[in-house]
């Protein structure tokens, strides 16, 4: 049976693809098939004799005596009435179906019975599949109305319930019939619409992921870049200056200089190298990578920032080493920009304090620093922009459902950040 169903399917395929591109082809078979097979033979009994019957009127022709016999133009007419609607069916279902029923009622008014009234039947299934559900129950009643009066036109041959039984019966299996064919029609073209906006939400959520994932390596990109490259341009500023008196410090400026710079060229080996696929880089050949930073690596970080000039004072409460780790790779960051910003605004001779603390299910980092010697209270500079630093800190603090602020404080400048670590993601 497999091979079978499959050839049917693969068939059935076809038809509607044929179908789709040239429907008016079906609907002229459909009226051709019922000029065949119910027209042609009203023809041909008139032609060989349809009125004449049994002189007792008993016998096959019983049937048909008991009704007016109309000429062959009427009969025409009456037939073309009844079929050529039917060309319509699927485009103007309600109006294919008007014509029918009143040419259908009109025929059996005058007493007349066709093989071709079966064309009725045709047209409610087409109006129960094509047409509009509101539609439906003045077709219901119009049919009901054309059944009993073919019931009560045949009553004197057969019994009325037995004719409603059998017409209202056809009826309805037309009429089920499309309502099947429709449903199910309906089904498949939701599971169809269903697949292809499921296709669609995979497509955006693989783009917004690789959004996502821009935006972080470009935020870990800027936060190494930055904060390196400011602390070298410190040292280097101060060993030039120190180079004429103090020798020694222009030799040690240089060695900070060389190790912030390999400290640098490793956190960005570490960061690219999580973009490539492993299967471009041998496990054996490739970089060592260290672990993500987190608030035991805010000490050494903390060092550079001094080698560079400023007076930084590190303070923490709380559990601090019991943060998930990926919290502390956020706090990390977050006062990684927040020093960056100090050095690059207000200097190396400044005083900068670093707190972190955790109460209950809240952290908060604050990095305020004194501003360059002789600022005033509120003084204002470039780190007022909201430039790619501030941003990302902000990013960072409502990925845990928190938030940032910074601005102005008393001569200098104060950034402070506020983590949920329920939030999810911020689990403890």
């Amino acid at each position: 049976m497999g091979p079978l169903v499959a050839r049917i399917s693969r068939a059935g395929r076809r038809l509607r693809l044929a179908d789709r591109a040239h429907a008016w082809v079906l609907d002229a078979a459909v009226v051709v098939l019922v000029v065949v097979t119910f027209c042609l033979p009203d023809l041909h009994v008139l032609h060989w004799g349809g009125g004449r019957g049994d002189g007792d009127g008993d016998g096959p022709n019983r049937f048909r005596l008991a009704f007016t016999h109309l000429p062959l133009a009427g009969i025409l007419a009456v037939q073309a009435g009844l079929v050529l609607p039917l060309l319509w069916r699927r485009r103007r279902p309600a109006a294919a179906f008007g014509v029918v029923a009143a040419v259908f009622v009109a025929q059996w008014s005058l007493g007349a019975a066709l093989h071709a009234d079966v064309a009725l039947f045709i047209a409610l299934y087409g109006l129960a599949l094509h047409g509009r559900i509101r539609q439906l129950p003045w077709a219901c009643a119009v049919m009901a109305g054309a059944m009993v009066l073919v019931a009560v036109r045949v009553s004197g041959v057969v019994s009325v319930w037995d004719a409603l039984f059998f017409l209202l019966g056809t009826a309805t299996a037309a009429f089920a019939l499309a309502l099947m064919v429709r449903i199910r029609r309906a089904q498949l073209a939701g599971l169809r619409d269903r697949a292809a906006r499921l296709e669609i939400e995979r497509d955006q959520r693989g783009r917004l992921a690789v959004a996502a994932e821009r935006a972080r390596v470009a935020r870990d990109m800027h936060d190494i870049v930055g904060h390196n490259l400011s602390v070298i341009i410190t040292l280097a500023d101060g060993g030039a200056y120190a180079a004429a008196a103090a020798p020694e410090r222009g030799t040690e400026a240089l060695r900070l200089i060389g190790d912030t710079g390999r400290q640098a060229l490793s956190e960005l080996r570490r960061v690219l190298g999580v973009l490539r696929e492993a299967s471009d880089t041998p496990q054996d050949d490739g970089p060592r990578l260290s672990p993500q930073p987190g608030l035991g690596d805010i000490g050494a970080l903390c060092e550079g920032v001094r080698a560079a000039g400023p007076d930084l004072v590190y303070r923490t409460s709380g559990d601090v080493d019991a943060l998930d780790s990926a919290v502390q790779l956020t706090v990390y960051r977050i006062v990684q920009e927040a020093l960056t910003n100090t050095l690059k605004h207000a200097g190396a001779d400044t005083r900068v304090d670093l707190a972190i603390a955790v109460e209950d299910t809240r952290l908060t980092v604050r990095v305020q620093d004194t501003g360059p010697p002789g600022a005033g209270p509120g003084r204002l500079g470039p780190v007022h922009e909201e430039g790619h630093g501030l941003v990302g800190m902000r990013e960072r603090a409502a990925l845990y459902g928190g938030s940032l602020s910074a601005g102005p404080a008393g001569g200098g400048w104060r950034v402070e950040a506020t983590l949920d670590l329920v939030a999810p993601g911020g689990a403890r």
